[in-house]
């Protein structure tokens, strides 16, 4: 049986004639409101003489048609305009009055029009007087009115929803980035490493097992406090910022934690502050670790060749992380946000552009630090 390909509807046919400017809901109603107002506007200047006489049936009809859809353009063209000079959802007020006085006053003159236009035929015995143009203001000024007060609150309403589907979408992917960056934060390869180091420690080392557990509640308490809202200071609404200080304490102890496992094949060297001001610079979170792990996952240590990572307060009050370069073949699987997702994430938040630089013997990042002065006049 050989099917055909597609029936289309008159429906989806008229809509596919439909101008950009009109919305497909108000291009059917005005459609539909043609085989009522036609009649209508005819026996009103015509009489009853417009149903009678075939001639004078196809010029009225030729002309309302023409006067309808040039009316209906120009106040749809009218109200558009209106709710793009006011469109917030608090302007309900003045856009209506805008819209009621622009419409009102578009009314007016078609009035006048629409019986010039039908006095220039003689056969409509329709003449230009205040009696003919009178009851048209009067009818079409009530008419705006209601159009105008219909027209506003719908966008009113069709805003509020827009605007509650867009929060509740922020609402999601903020949920969903919190637990991404929790997801990634928790680390269970770096978990599992420590518990195993933990072991050892316990049975040869109880003190130093001691000091090891709680550094790594430590390290874990500010993992999972960078991913909450409520400790983290906002830039342009949307991310997060901690002190360097802050930075440099919790890579103090993460490094504590690696030494462990580590031993003297690798060797992290953390500034102490000169200036004290630096510490109070802020950068985002977890910079450090990510940074420190991505120098780990890439190169290769050993006690006669450590891994040594250096991090420095350049003379321009910017973070210099630097590694020398010992490529390994086999990867550790580490945290799946790397310098990649950090460089990606340092423009979309401070618009600031991570420096990467890798020689043949060396890897150095250079990063932006936010003064507070800077962080001020952000906000």
């Amino acid at each position: 049986m050989i099917f055909p390909d597609i029936i289309r509807s008159p429906v989806h046919t008229l809509d596919n004639r439909r101008p950009r400017f009109f919305s497909k809901y108000e291009w059917r109603y005005h459609l539909l409101m043609m085989p009522l107002l036609f009649p209508l506007g005819n026996y009103y200047f015509i009489g009853f003489r417009y149903f009678t006489d075939s001639g004078l049936f196809w010029i009225g009809t030729a002309l309302v048609f023409f006067l309808y859809w040039l009316s209906i353009s120009l106040l749809t063209l009218l109200t558009r305009w209106a709710t793009r000079l006011y469109p917030a959802i608090n302007q309900t007020v003045p856009r209506t009055l805008v819209m009621a006085l622009l419409v009102g006053g578009l009314t007016i003159g078609l009035a006048i029009f629409d019986v010039w236009i039908y006095s220039l035929i003689p056969a409509t015995g329709v003449q230009l007087s205040w009696s003919t143009v009178q009851p048209i203001w009067i009818l079409g000024l009530v008419f705006d009115i209601f159009l105008c007060l219909a027209l506003s609150l719908f966008y009113t309403y069709s805003q509020w929803k827009e605007d509650l589907t867009e929060s509740e979408l922020l609402q999601r992917m903020a949920l969903q980035r919190q637990y991404d960056n929790l997801k990634g934060q928790l680390n269970p390869h770096f978990l599992f490493n420590s518990l195993n180091s933990l072991s050892v420690l316990i049975s040869e080392e109880p003190k130093l097992a001691e000091q090891f557990v709680d550094k790594l509640a430590r390290v874990y308490r500010y993992m999972l406090q960078s991913s909450r809202p409520e400790n983290i200071e906002f830039i342009d609404g949307q991310n997060e910022l901690v002190t360097l200080q802050e930075e440099l304490d919790f890579i103090s102890l993460y490094t504590d934690l690696l030494q462990v496992r580590y031993g003297n094949s690798l060797r992290i060297q953390i500034p102490s502050l000169a200036q004290p001001a630096y510490g109070l610079c802020t950068l985002l979170p977890l910079t450090l670790l990510t940074l420190v792990e991505n120098a780990i996952k890439h190169n290769s240590m050993s006690a006669k060749n450590p891994l040594v990572i250096r991090i420095e307060i350049t003379h321009e009050g910017m973070l210099l992380v630097t590694n020398n370069r010992q490529k390994k073949t086999l990867r550790m699987i580490t945290r799946q946000a790397g310098l990649a997702s950090l460089k990606a994430k340092y423009m979309q938040v401070l618009h600031q552009y991570v420096v990467v630089n890798a020689e043949d013997d060396q890897f150095s990042v250079l990063l932006p630090l936010l003064s507070i002065n800077k962080l001020s006049a952000k906000h």
